[in-house]
């Protein structure tokens, strides 16, 4: 993961460009991958800078979050297909004030591209991370759902991080940005023993980051991306400190999501049958980055090959041979009513919430937490993931509680976003459709928007609906509408146009908020949510 400060990283063109991968292709015959098949994306949501790993016959996942509260969201799947949320292995965003929303904020900052490993020997979930480039964090659990705690904080700020647990017990990291390093971390992994360079990137290759690190038939890989177009792969024979030597994985790939970019930066994992995959993330705006699949053989001589159709990654693939899922995962679409006693780990916050501010139970009841006429300054904003390529979301509210100057609503949140929602003041409720709120490239707001569509709302309760198009290639729509007897819409406002730039990383969101203009006090309560694809 690269980060707009660094030139040499993703200000590499974001486009889909027909080509070749390095080494022998291997396509795949159309009627076997009729049958069986499973087709990419594998998920259509925005989940970055995939590492993946087998533990016994579960598969995990780790994501980026940048900004948002719990972190480093952790996947689980049965198949390799079929994915749910299990929990997050970053708690809370405890590294300052900003993601508190407190003063500063730390938009574009945060969880970045790191890494997901299990230990055998203690029967524990590692996730190690680097931090607004000052330090790296280590958090442990021995359930991938949780809980998850830090176990440690190293001064070395790890890049791009792939943590290995060697066949010895070993702890090593790759990481770095064309300077490639490699650090072996003490038994306990609480600190760092060593670390040295052990690659440079030629410049006739360019940029190459999102280390993963693996150990594979005795011989150690760092599975490496060139963003956003490449795969390249290092190889040693001589241990995990090298020599290394560099070969191309693919270059400017044809990807499967019509619209998106070259499928990069990801992860290798083995089945339980000996097969192997490689789950990339294809750039997908304005929806985000989704990962995809592919199947991987390997030479003779011990290098991976990803298999292609027709010259591309396959849009599909046969399913891959593993045994019978021992349940169904949780979708990660349907209707969520706020019930137990904690969020669904598919709700993520824009920075930390204030905890005293929100509660779920009978409903989500969010509490006003800040005084602002700017929702990127709000806090105890929820948001949820859009699911592609079209979804809705659809949220009742009871309003019974608000108080004039308050603002809540449904958002489609980015550094340009677009709201519906209610205003009540004066002692007046309308329904409104806002747009303009937008940021600028060092993720300050520009515009705190425009109210350009309104209706009077009578009584305290209201179903508002965000319909999203997140196909990539172009700017897409959300349009909003309304109802107040939950069966007959009415549409608010213009289309919102939802941009594809890659700038903010994270793509648009789903978002629930209430904040205060004048003063604290009131609150809103979500009774039900949901999202629905055609």
């Amino acid at each position: 993961m690269s980060c707009p400060d660094q030139p040499l990283g993703r200000r590499r063109v974001l486009a889909t460009a027909a080509g070749l991968a390095a080494g022998a292709l291997l396509p795949l015959d159309s009627a076997r991958a009729a049958a069986s098949s499973y087709a990419n994306p594998v998920i259509w949501q925005d989940f970055a800078d995939i590492d993946v790993i087998r533990v016994g016959a579960a598969y995990y996942a780790s994501a980026s979050t940048m900004h948002y509260s719990p972190g480093a969201p952790v996947l689980r799947s049965y198949d390799l297909v079929n994915w749910e949320i299990a929990g997050h292995s970053v708690p809370t965003l405890d590294f300052g004030a900003k993601y508190d929303l407190n003063g500063a904020r730390g938009y574009v900052r945060g969880v970045w591209a790191s890494s997901l490993a299990y230990r055998p020997s203690n029967k524990t979930f590692y996730w190690l991370g680097q931090i607004d480039f000052a330090r790296t964090y280590v958090y442990t659990a021995t359930a991938a759902e949780g809980p998850w705690s830090r176990l440690t904080t190293i001064s070395t700020p790890y890049y791009d991080a792939g943590l290995l647990v060697d066949t010895d017990d070993t702890l090593y990291v790759a990481y770095g940005n064309t300077t490639i390093n490699v650090a072996q971390l003490s038994p306990d992994g609480r600190g760092q023993v060593r670390t040295q360079q052990v690659f440079t990137t030629p410049s006739s290759v360019g940029t190459l980051e999102g280390s993963r690190f693996y150990k594979i038939n005795g011989q150690y890989y760092i599975f490496l991306t060139r963003p956003a177009n490449g795969q390249y792969v290092l190889k040693s024979s001589g241990g995990p400190f090298g020599p290394y030597t560099l070969r191309q994985v693919l270059l400017d790939l044809r990807g499967p999501i019509p619209g998106g970019g070259v499928p990069h930066q990801g992860g290798l994992v083995q089945t339980q049958s000996g097969a192997w995959y490689y789950m990339a993330f294809v750039d997908a705006y304005p929806g985000g980055r989704m990962p995809v699949l592919a199947p991987v053989s390997w030479t003779s001589d011990g290098w991976p090959v990803v298999q292609l159709v027709n010259g591309a990654w396959g849009a599909s693939y046969p399913q891959p041979a593993l045994p019978a899922p021992p349940r169904p995962v949780t979708p990660m679409t349907g209707v969520d009513t706020f019930d137990g006693t904690a969020l669904k780990p598919r709700w993520e916050w824009n920075h930390n919430p204030d905890p005293t501010k929100w509660s779920v139970g009978d409903g989500l009841t969010l509490r006003t937490a800040t005084v602002t006429d700017d929702l990127y300054w709000a806090r105890n904003t929820l948001t949820h993931r859009i699911q592609g390529p079209t979804s809705t979301a659809t949220v009742d509210f009871d309003l019974s509680a608000m108080r004039d100057g308050d603002r809540a609503g449904l958002a489609v949140l980015r550094d340009s976003s677009a709201w519906i929602g209610v205003k009540r003041d004066a002692g007046v409720t309308r329904v409104v459709m806002v747009n303009g709120l937008t940021m600028d490239g060092s993720w300050n707001t520009t515009g705190t928007g425009v109210e350009v569509a309104a209706a009077p709302l009578a009584g305290n309760r209201v179903r508002l609906r965000a319909n999203a198009d997140i196909r990539p290639g172009a700017a897409r729509p959300a349009v909003f509408s309304y109802s107040t007897d939950g069966a007959a819409f009415v549409r608010l406002g213009p289309a919102f146009s939802m941009g594809n730039d890659w700038r903010f990383f994270m793509g648009h969101r789903f978002a629930l908020f209430n904040h205060a203009t004048r003063s604290l006090g009131g609150a809103v309560r979500a009774t039900r949510f949901e999202l629905s694809v055609p």
